[in-house]
């Protein structure tokens, strides 16, 4: 099984950085190619050009490996498949083919042309041209490898991984997605876990803040001056940090339903789809929380993460699992996090009642709520920003204050000591 990682490319020199933009600039002019030959067919109403034509009319006229040229070619017909039978199957989407002259492409090279040495990994650019030698030391059993650029230039390298050799057991278990809770999982032997997403939320909160104060400073700033560019180099900074952080956090918090899912014998796993919630048009200030919630890469994650440990995994609505009652079945519109039922008395976690009524809806099941649960936090919540506290002190040991039976009320913690403020 393949799985792609990302190596970011961090301090290039100019001459390097140079070549690898003209490298983007040039697998960006094969593919206009390929897309003017494709659109000259379409309005003269003659034969499509297939992988032969393509490859013949690049063959030999771009600055790139030939197999990279085979590769966009390649990449380009697969996109004009897909949009085919999307057209076919959705004509009210009115999708378009391939039409937007693209000025950047990223450049690929399949695994035999990628030639690994110690501390570097050299990517040819074709016959008398000099090859691209980029400082990163990759494992054996590194593939293919593609050049993108993400605010910075990055290398994804397809990566080979172990797969299990078999499911983990015939057990069932469920996913119910949110933005306050990642995920809400339950089995249908009563084994339930919740995996909070508020850290993710507040890495987007302290993002959208930064960005907003740097933009407050960049409005008095003429555009295109040197005050401008520097704070505009800050915010794509502060943009990609925020991003690798939240990529991590979420990385750990799938990981821990899939190792939920392996610890419990868990071989069949459904997530639901909440795509019908975040369309609903409830506000401006709901909607805005929903469209910064990224459900399709939880479940992109997850899925992957599943495949490797050979579950089988599938998506599907989970329209009023919600607003029902596990025990009883009565419908009401919830408040809070606590679900209660004002027919029969019951309660529980609200998202957890999520979870266990997909078993009814998509297996037919009807197992027992659970009792207890676990609750994670994903990723190191003992983390500082702060330059007065380095992420160096944290790991130093310190004296531990005595042990306190008595508990506040009001606060929940211990009487007398005091307490670090915690992030998320």
């Amino acid at each position: 099984m393949n799985t792609v990682r990302v190596y970011q490319l961090n301090h290039l020199a100019p001459v390097l950085f140079q070549r690898l933009k003209e490298a983007q600039m040039e697998a960006a002019r094969v593919w206009n190619l390929c897309m003017e030959l494709h659109k000259d067919a379409r309005m003269t109403h003659a034969r499509w050009p297939g992988r032969r034509e393509l490859e013949q009319a690049t063959k030999g006229k771009f600055a790139l490996n030939a197999q990279t040229v085979q590769q966009i070619t390649h990449t380009f017909l697969a996109n004009i498949e897909t949009t085919g039978k999307i057209r076919r199957q959705h004509p009210e989407l009115r999708m378009k083919y391939p039409w937007r002259i693209k000025r950047f492409y990223p450049v690929k090279w399949p695994a035999q042309a990628v030639h690994k040495q110690a501390g570097r990994v050299v990517l040819p650019m074709g016959r008398g041209r000099p090859s691209l030698v980029l400082p990163i030391t990759l494992p054996e059993h590194a593939g293919a490898c593609t050049l993108v650029w993400n605010r910075g230039y990055a290398l994804h390298v397809c990566i080979e991984v172990e797969e299990a050799e078999h499911a983990p057991g015939t057990a069932i278990a469920t996913v119910d997605l949110g933005e306050i809770h990642l995920a809400a999982i339950t089995t249908n032997t009563s084994a339930a876990l919740l995996v909070t997403g508020r850290g993710i939320r507040s890495l987007k909160r302290q993002r959208s803040k930064q960005l907003g104060h740097l933009a407050k400073k960049q409005s008095r700033c003429q555009k295109h001056s040197r005050r401008w560019k520097k704070l505009q180099c800050a915010k794509s900074k502060v943009s990609k940090r925020a991003e690798r952080r939240i990529r991590d956090v979420r990385h750990k918090a799938t990981r821990a339903v899939i190792d939920f899912c392996v610890e419990h014998k868990v071989g069949t796993l459904f997530i639901g789809n909440p795509h019908g919630v975040r369309s609903r048009d409830t506000g401006r200030h709901h909607n805005q929380r929903m469209s910064g919630w990224e459900y399709g890469k939880d479940i992109d994650y997850l899925t992957h993460k599943s495949k490797q440990a050979r579950i089988s995994c599938f998506t599907g609505s989970e329209r009023g699992t919600s607003s029902r009652c596990p025990r009883c079945g009565h419908r009401h519109k919830p408040r809070g996090r606590t679900w209660a039922c004002h027919a029969c008395g019951f309660t529980g976690h609200r998202d957890l009642v999520g979870s266990i009524n997909m078993h009814t809806l998509v297996f037919g099941t009807h197992p027992k709520f659970p009792r207890s649960f676990t609750y994670l936090r994903p990723g190191n919540p003992r983390r500082s920003s702060r330059a007065d506290t380095p992420r160096s002190c944290l790991g130093q040991p310190t004296v531990q204050p005595p042990i306190v039976d008595t508990v506040s009320p009001e606060t929940g913690h211990p009487v007398g000591v005091a307490q670090k403020p915690v992030p998320f």
